[in-house]
């Protein structure tokens, strides 16, 4: 070997690109943990209703160690997103000093049993609130099966000036309406003959001719019959 030229070159070779490499990852080090270029400012960017200012500070600042390139992103956005109404947070560096991170929250469409609240994108998350939002319920995992469905039932709904006050999907997978004016609707179980919509948009065409001319106050209506539905009013119990 030490009398042959060109391996003699490429062992030089190796040994310089090790040793630019060792440099390089000694100068990355002295880099990330200098105190040299420190973050000075965390920049808040999004709309934002129910998070304040002292929350998102606190969160950053167990989260954000180091310099303005030793400061862990990810660490960062993982740590805002516990925050109760923060949906999603994004987070970049902008030079020499600064973190712009830019948050999303949660906008609460309905209410989950009592286990928290709905946001419109049909994502469950655990946060208290007394606004007035309609109710889901339904096994687990199908919330956002019942936000696309009460959407779809909202649609049907809206030419008799109503809307959905609860959307339930039974552990049998059958859907239960109650409307803001208290008329419960049954709807069944979807079929493949028969989705429960096809039900409901049964229901409404006929309601004109039908429900609005009874005189009385409506509690219950079974949509599950496959040519009509039946009625029951409090008067007529027995």
């Amino acid at each position: 070997m030490w009398d042959n030229p060109r391996q003699l070159n490429l062992a030089a070779g190796a040994l310089l690109a090790v040793a630019a490499l060792l440099a390089a990852l000694a100068a990355l080090q002295l880099l990330l943990s200098s105190p040299w270029f420190p973050v000075r400012e965390i920049v808040v960017l999004g709309r934002l209703e129910h998070t304040v200012r002292a929350q998102i500070e606190g969160a950053a600042r167990e989260r954000v160690a180091g310099n303005f390139f030793a400061a862990d992103l990810g660490a960062l956005r993982a740590g805002l997103e516990t925050l109760p109404w923060v949906r999603r947070v994004s987070a970049r560096r902008l030079w020499p000093d600064r973190i712009e991170v830019t948050l999303e929250e949660h906008v609460a469409l309905a209410r989950w049993g009592d286990s928290g609240l709905v946001n419109t994108h049909g994502e469950r998350f655990a946060v208290a609130s007394d606004a007035a939002l309609p109710l889901f319920g339904g096994p687990p995992g199908t919330e956002a099966e019942v936000t696309r469905r009460y959407r779809e039932f909202a649609a049907l709904l809206a030419p008799l000036g109503e809307a959905p006050a609860r959307v339930i999907l039974t552990p049998r997978y059958a859907w239960q309406l109650r409307l803001a004016r208290g008329l419960h609707l049954e709807l069944g179980r979807d079929s493949a003959r028969e989705p429960v919509e096809q039900r409901l948009a049964r229901f409404i065409a006929a309601y004109p001719r039908t429900l609005a001319r009874i005189p009385r106050k409506h509690e219950y209506v079974d949509l599950r019959y496959p040519n009509g539905f039946a009625l029951r009013v409090p008067e007529l119990k027995g």
